[in-house]
């Protein structure tokens, strides 16, 4: 499977309690903070839901 590297771009302040807890299971703590992830298909799914926060690279 591929890998992601997924990167905290936008704050999770005003945004909906899913979508905070969905970038908490993803691992990333903070803005700016970079996690790499296997691509499986929950993963993917959990990386459409919040897009818009985050800025998403092949690794």
């Amino acid at each position: 499977m591929a890998r992601v590297k997924l990167t905290q771009v936008k704050s999770t302040i005003d945004q909906p309690k899913r979508q905070k807890a969905t970038i908490a299971a993803l691992g990333i703590k903070k803005m700016n903070h970079s996690v790499e992830k296997e691509l499986t298909p929950q993963i993917q799914g959990m990386i459409n839901k919040v897009s818009h926060l985050l800025k998403i690279e092949e690794a």
